[in-house]
């Protein structure tokens, strides 16, 4: 380890040294030695048309040549400007106030904090907030709140404000309980809901996939269900889309795949294709509104230094061109999915196999209690480096989440190299 680094989610006297990487290229990295290592998993979900794409950096380089960064509070510019009006175009009918952050926890912390003003401002308080049981939304005290509770949270227990927890939906391939779990879930929202009807700020949940919780998958009936239970009882729903937007369900949008809109959605990861932070919480006309007043206590007091930095919104740009070149691409990646999945159906090491768009995920049966610390993800961690592939289990949970340039003979050399693994665990 670097001497003067704090490396983040790593016990510093446990884990291996860091692995240095030189370079990147397509869905290839390279280390200091040489070797050649296939990215996997898009480096934590965020690089959507692989490493150093030559038209982002473009972007970029143009961008800092003319302006690299404005204060933006009482100023504005062409790019956010322009990012705003083609993410509103690309949203759902509905999503029209978009607002500048730097990255997923506090897209979501913005969603938080807009959600209980909301109410707020109109002389109605609310005390609480819905969420779902083994959801992840960020490490700020808030975000940390609303996650489901894990060993990220646990040490700041006392510190987090209540929420009600409902059970997630998780479901997976052949999966006999799918409609059961809905119903129980949806009960037990509705039951919630109508008790303490005027308790609930807004409901929050990644939308079908569960990202660092375990890749658990919901159907999209689902959440439509979600959306008619908060129209219903007029309470917010709010999408974190931090990792499932811009293409890893298969669509834009989850939301989009699902046919359910959300009163805000919050988007970071993939925006920029991987290279610079940033993030936006975009919301509907009705809460702006709230907040638009004469009364300078019902402003949204909220901003960053780097809020809307030019050169973020200019990769943004370039990156939502190149989503629309790559459309065809993380459209059909499922099929492609499904087929390499089909090959390990019957491995006696694995259960609950599940696709979503670009994102497939399956279970690792150990006798080990099945958690985060299970160890046989660090396991296949090491062994899928030896074998040129980065991956990185969630404990005893493998997926997969390449960039969208992966070609087909990439990711079957990929779920290869997963199949050599599994037949030599102990």
């Amino acid at each position: 380890m670097h001497p003067n680094i704090w490396y983040p989610y790593t016990q510093a006297k446990t884990a291996p040294s860091a692995i240095k990487v030189k370079s990147g290229k397509g869905a290839w990295l390279e280390l200091e030695n040489g070797r050649q290592i296939l990215d996997c998993i898009s480096s934590w979900w965020v690089n959507t048309h692989g490493h150093a794409h030559p038209q982002i950096a473009a972007a970029i380089y143009q961008q800092a040549q003319q302006l690299e960064q404005v204060i933006f509070s009482g100023f504005t510019h062409d790019p956010a400007e322009q990012l705003a009006e083609r993410l509103v175009a690309k949203l759902p009918d509905g999503l029209e106030r978009v607002f500048f952050s730097d990255n997923g926890s506090t897209a979501v912390e913005v969603a938080l904090k807009m959600a209980y003003q909301y109410w707020v401002n109109q002389g109605k308080p609310r005390q609480a907030f819905l969420a779902f049981q083994g959801g992840y939304h960020g490490d700020t005290f808030g975000t940390m709140a609303v996650g489901g509770r894990s060993i990220f949270s646990e040490v700041f227990s006392d510190l987090l404000f209540e929420v009600d927890f409902v059970p997630f939906p998780a479901t997976y391939w052949d999966d006999p309980q799918a409609e059961l779990k809905e119903q129980t879930a949806i009960q037990k929202i509705e039951a919630a809901l109508a008790e303490q009807p005027q308790r609930y700020a807004g409901i929050l949940i990644e939308p079908l996939v569960q990202g660092a919780g375990g890749m658990q998958m919901c159907r999209p009936e689902f959440l439509q269900q979600l959306r008619q239970l908060a129209q219903q009882h007029n309470t917010l729903l709010i999408f974190d889309e931090v990792m499932t937007g811009f293409g890893r369900t298969g669509d834009w949008f989850a939301c989009q795949r699902a046919q359910s809109t959300p009163d805000l959605i919050c988007l970071s990861k993939g925006i920029t294709g991987g290279f610079l932070p940033l993030a936006v919480t975009v919301c509907s006309e009705q809460i702006y509104q709230a907040f638009y007043s004469d009364a300078p206590i019902k402003t949204l007091y909220h901003g960053h230094s780097y809020t809307a930095n030019p050169l973020g919104c200019a990769a943004a740009l370039a990156s939502l061109d190149l989503m629309a070149v790559n459309e065809p691409t993380f459209q059909s990646m499922e099929a492609q999915h499904t087929r390499e999945l089909q090959k390990l159906r019957s491995h006696p090491r694995l259960e609950k196999l599940r696709v979503t768009g670009t994102i497939a995920a399956m279970d690792i049966v150990t006798p080990e209690q099945t958690d985060y610390l299970n160890p046989v993800g660090m396991q296949i961690r090491q062994a899928a480096l030896e074998r040129g592939l980065l991956l990185r289990p969630l404990g005893n949970v493998l997926y997969l989440m390449p960039p969208y340039c992966i070609t087909a003979e990439e990711l079957t050399a990929a779920y290869s190299g997963i199949e050599s693994i599994l037949t030599q665990l102990d």
